[in-house]
């Protein structure tokens, strides 16, 4: 089997993770996520970039939840801030669980096409990565995502915020599969 060929199925085994959870938070709370502005999803992402960095810094944690299931909310807040982007901020949880579920697996399958892009680019570089430098790109991508909402979405030849957090799912997702698939294999 490809190095390739195993990178997207990885990636799909982690996102039906992720999916999984999103769907169950659906059935709890509703789309009530809907009424978040970019910036609150930008934040909550932060929190749980800089937990883990925090995490892996002093090497304990007096929470018992560890960074496996931040990065799985990473990789969720960003498809909403995705939808978010596409859809505009609601006033009202105006969307219905399955109606998010369609959302959020439509970019998720454009994350995924970006990564096998920019993987086949750069030959399964990631794989050599440490988790700690994934979460430092994760939380260096936040900052230029900080910065570009500071500045009303404007960029002058940067990426804008979309591919930003593709970027983040991508970086996540990895870190997800090290974490959990290679580690156990």
């Amino acid at each position: 089997m490809s190095m390739k060929k195993d990178t997207s199925q990885q990636f799909t085994q982690i996102i039906q993770l992720c999916q999984g959870v999103f769907e169950a938070k659906q059935k709890d709370y509703g789309t009530a996520w809907r009424i978040l502005r970019l910036a609150s999803l930008t934040d909550q992402i932060y929190i749980k970039a800089n937990r883990i960095r925090s995490i892996q810094v002093k090497g304990d944690q007096k929470i018992d939840e560890g960074i496996v299931p931040e990065f799985i909310g990473i990789v969720n807040y960003s498809v909403m801030a995705l939808i978010q982007l596409e859809k505009g901020v609601a006033e009202t949880a105006d969307m219905s669980a399955e109606e998010a579920v369609v959302h959020f697996t439509k970019h998720l399958v454009a994350a995924r096409d970006l990564m096998m892009d920019k993987n086949h680019d750069y030959d399964e570089a990631w794989r050599n990565m440490r988790i700690s430098s994934l979460t430092d790109i994760v939380l260096m991508k936040l900052l230029r995502i900080k910065q570009i909402e500071d500045n009303q979405g404007k960029t002058t030849v940067s990426e804008g915020l979309s591919a930003n957090y593709q970027d983040i799912i991508n970086y996540s997702v990895f870190a997800l599969i090290k974490l959990t698939i290679e580690h156990v294999s």
